[in-house]
């Protein structure tokens, strides 16, 4: 069976996801890195605690391996593919953590009185390695990779929710800036776009 990436979904889903981190990144610095944290921190009440405290989960890296198992069964030829952006988003997120800007302090950390920021109960709030947001790299790489194989534009929409929903959850479980959400998101970016060269090379050399 032929099979072949959708670009157009791809690019429009980058074009998206592009201008919502630049609308972080202007916020972030006009309002003031804390303001606009405690701006989006808020207490939406017991459903929302629910909803995101687990919700968060969608975006962690266990789902690359529920990825390769698809691949594995359905898509063999794009593996290198799916690796190399496992590889990259992994390796972009953990150098700024612990290489360029280590110990960077998380919400809770940096900002006093601690009163001030809304905490789920039963969420370990981490207090170091704010930059970038894993959860949302990971979140908006899978986001990007379901608009490279389905062809139906839907995904765009669907995708971009569930990615946004889980980079939101990272604030609202006072995990993360929305600076950090932001570099998440140009994370994914950069993964799965080297990762379509990566593919192109290994189909040049079959």
């Amino acid at each position: 069976m032929y099979q072949k990436l959708h670009y157009k979904n791809f690019v429009i889903a980058c074009i998206i996801s592009a201008i919502t981190a630049l609308l972080l990144f202007y916020f972030s610095a006009s309002m003031g890195k804390h303001a606009f944290f405690l701006f989006l921190n808020n207490n939406y009440g017991l459903v929302a605690d629910y909803f995101f405290k687990f919700y968060t989960h969608l975006g962690d890296g266990s789902l690359w391996i529920l990825f390769l198992i698809l691949f594995i069964k359905y898509r063999k030829k794009f593996i290198p593919f799916l690796i190399s952006a496992f590889v990259i988003s992994t390796l972009l997120v953990q150098i700024c953590k612990y290489i360029i800007l280590p110990d960077e302090p998380r919400p809770i950390t940096a900002i006093q009185p601690t009163s001030l920021i809304h905490v789920v109960e039963g969420i370990d709030v981490h207090t170091t390695s704010t930059f970038p947001s894993g959860h949302t790299t990971a979140a908006f790489s899978y986001f990007f990779i379901a608009c490279l194989f389905v062809a139906n534009p839907w995904v765009i929409v669907i995708g971009f929710i569930y990615a946004a929903l889980a980079g939101y959850s990272r604030i609202y479980i006072a995990q993360h800036f929305p600076f950090d959400v932001a570099a998440g998101i140009v994370a994914a970016i950069i993964a799965v776009g080297l990762s379509i060269f990566v593919q192109q090379f290994f189909e040049k050399k079959r």
